[in-house]
C-alpha cells in the first residue's frame, strides 16, 4: 500500500477555516492550531515553515553546510511533499547526488553556484512578475551572483545578467547597462570581490535601486570581502544598499520584492 499523502498548508487551512465557519471549531482552538499550521519536524533536528512563500513569496531556503546527506535527503522529502518545492543553497556535489537518487528527477543542480532545486509533480513557479539585473565584476564573483538569480528566478522574476564587466575594464560596462535599461530592470544586484567598486559605479549611473553584493574574492589584507563590504558600505553614490559577503540569496530575495512591487517591463531579450 502506498503511504498516505499529508496534507500541503493551503489544503489544511481551507479546512480549517470552514470548520470555524460552521462551528466545528472554536475561534480560540483555531488561532491555536493557525499558530502551529505549516509547520513540520523532521526528526529532532529541523522544524520546517511550509507556509512561508504563501506568507512572504520567499520561501524557506536550505541551507546545505552542517548538515549530514541523511538530514537534507529528509528535509529536502519534506519540503516537496509538505509546499511542493525546496531551494537549497551551497550544497555540495555529494548532497546533490544523494537527494536527486532518494528525491527523484525533478531535482536539478547548478555545480558552480551550489544551488540545488527539488520540485514536486504539481509544482508550478509563481505568476512571472517584474524585471531584474545582475552584475559579476568578475569571472570568480559568477557563483555568488548565480545564487541570487536562481532565488530571483524561483520567485518569478525576469533575470538578465552580464558578468565580468568589473572596472579594471570600466568600457566593459556601458553596453550590459544599456541593455538591461532598454529590458526595463527595476533592481539591479551588482556581485564584487577585492576592492568593491562596482556597485558604487552603477549606483551613480542608474536611476534604480542597486544592491551591492560583495563577495569573498581577493587575498591579503582586506581579502575574503571585508574590503568590498567596507567599501560599498562607505560608498557615496545614493540608492546603493548592502548584504553581507557572499550573502547571494539575501540580495536575490530583497531584488524580486522590490522587482515584483514595481511589476514594469515584461521579460524579454
Amino acid at each position: 500500500m502506498s503511504e498516505p499523502r499529508e496534507k500541503d498548508a493551503d489544503t489544511a487551512l481551507t479546512e480549517l477555516l470552514a470548520a470555524v465557519a460552521d462551528g466545528r471549531v472554536a475561534v480560540d482552538r483555531a488561532v491555536r492550531q493557525l499558530a502551529e499550521l505549516g509547520l513540520n519536524a523532521v526528526g529532532d533536528y529541523a522544524r520546517l515553515d511550509l507556509g512561508r512563500q504563501r506568507r512572504r513569496l520567499i520561501p524557506e531556503i536550505v541551507y546545505g553546510p552542517g548538515k549530514t546527506i541523511e538530514q537534507l535527503v529528509e528535509i529536502v522529502r519534506a519540503f516537496v511533499r509538505g509546499s511542493g518545492w525546496v531551494l537549497c543553497s551551497r550544497v555540495s556535489a555529494e548532497q546533490a547526488a544523494a537527494v536527486r537518487t532518494a528525491v527523484g528527477e525533478r531535482v536539478s543542480y547548478d555545480e558552480r553556484s551550489g544551488v540545488l532545486i527539488a520540485r514536486g509533480a504539481q509544482h508550478e513557479l509563481p505568476a512571472p512578475r517584474g524585471v531584474a539585473g545582475v552584475l559579476a565584476a568578475g569571472t570568480a564573483d559568477v557563483p555568488v551572483a548565480e545564487e541570487a538569480v536562481a532565488v530571483m528566478r524561483e520567485m518569478g522574476v525576469c533575470v538578465h545578467t552580464a558578468y565580468d564587466v568589473g572596472v579594471a575594464g570600466l568600457h566593459r560596462l556601458g553596453a550590459p547597462l544599456e541593455t538591461m535599461r532598454l529590458a526595463g530592470v527595476s533592481v539591479l544586484v551588482v556581485a564584487a570581490g577585492m576592492e568593491g567598486a562596482l556597485p558604487s559605479v552603477v549606483a551613480g549611473l542608474v536611476d534604480v535601486p542597486v544592491i551591492g553584493l560583495p563577495t569573498s574574492t581577493g587575498y591579503g589584507y582586506g581579502g575574503g570581502g571585508h574590503a568590498a563590504l567596507l567599501g560599498m558600505l562607505q560608498s557615496c553614490a545614493l540608492g546603493l544598499t548592502v548584504v553581507n559577503i557572499d550573502n547571494g540569496v539575501s540580495a536575490g530575495a530583497t531584488a524580486a520584492l522590490i522587482a515584483r512591487a514595481t511589476g514594469g517591463a515584461e521579460c524579454r531579450g
